[in-house]
């Protein structure tokens, strides 16, 4: 296992990005963990820019296998008064494999205050639950996860996550690494006959400005809407311990077969 903080500290530097090396045990078969990837274009950005506001939403596109050397490179597209636009591209030998768009924006005075989203009742794992990990030839081997054992949709993951070595990381920059830990929704339709599936992007938007959990517990959310063609489209979501809403997010998922 090697933690992201270490995959970061190694990284050499430049005067856009910086580049590094996916270690073997946060690879998904031919290509990088996505929340990995993402997670290190947005540290290019945060590095690109130190003084930005807090990052509110980003867009990811998952174009293609990141593995071995990769250099990440970010980009001001547009700095105004409140809000800010950053780009990030990860590449490999292989080619462009991942672009990010960040969106940081201060916070505004406002008449306005609305707020239905859901919160979560599950309660987060006890000191002696069991826990769960993944083999350490794969990106899973990383995480911690604990099933809360409750009724599912047919398409629908709700597992407890947190990174095993989390310490020195951006709040931000840890979101990002383990919003999408979870298998995609389509995945529990074509879990038996073991069908290729693969992540195409990823919308995310963050409800808190800074956010915060217990023993580094956050409860994700995943259920696909529609599966059919070879596409399915899914809705996710993140809770602190506390129950509290801290990001929503969207998801396209190619099926390969």
């Amino acid at each position: 296992m090697t933690p992201i903080a270490d995959i970061l500290a190694h990284a050499r530097r430049h005067d856009s990005g910086l580049g590094t090396t996916i270690p073997a045990g946060w690879m998904q078969g031919r290509t990088a963990f996505g929340g990995l990837s993402a997670a290190l274009a947005l540290q290019a950005a945060l590095e690109l820019e130190p003084d930005l506001p807090s990052l509110r939403s980003a867009q990811i596109a998952f174009i293609g296998p990141l593995a071995g050397e990769v250099s990440v490179t970010a980009t001001k597209l547009r700095r105004g008064r409140n809000a800010a636009f950053l780009q990030a591209d990860v590449t490999s030998e292989a080619g462009l494999g991942l672009r990010a768009t960040f969106v940081f924006m201060t916070g505004l005075a406002s008449v306005v205050e609305h707020d239905q989203a859901r919160r979560a009742t599950v309660e987060p794992p006890a000191a002696d639950a069991e826990l769960h990990t993944g083999p350490d030839n794969f990106f899973t081997g990383n995480f911690n996860f604990f099933d809360p054992k409750r009724k599912l949709g047919a398409t629908e993951w709700l597992r407890w996550a947190r990174l095993r070595a989390r310490d020195g990381l951006h709040p931000m920059v840890e979101l990002m690494a383990i919003g999408d830990a979870l298998p995609p929704g389509a995945f529990k339709l074509a879990a038996e006959r073991r069908t290729p599936l693969s992540s195409l992007n990823w919308q995310i938007n963050f409800l808190t400005t800074e956010p915060t959990t217990q023993d580094g517990w956050w409860l994700l959310n995943a259920e696909a809407d529609i599966a059919r063609h070879g596409y399915s489209s899914q809705r996710m979501a993140i809770w602190n311990a506390a129950g509290e809403p801290v990001a929503e997010a969207m998801q396209g998922v190619a099926i390969f077969g």
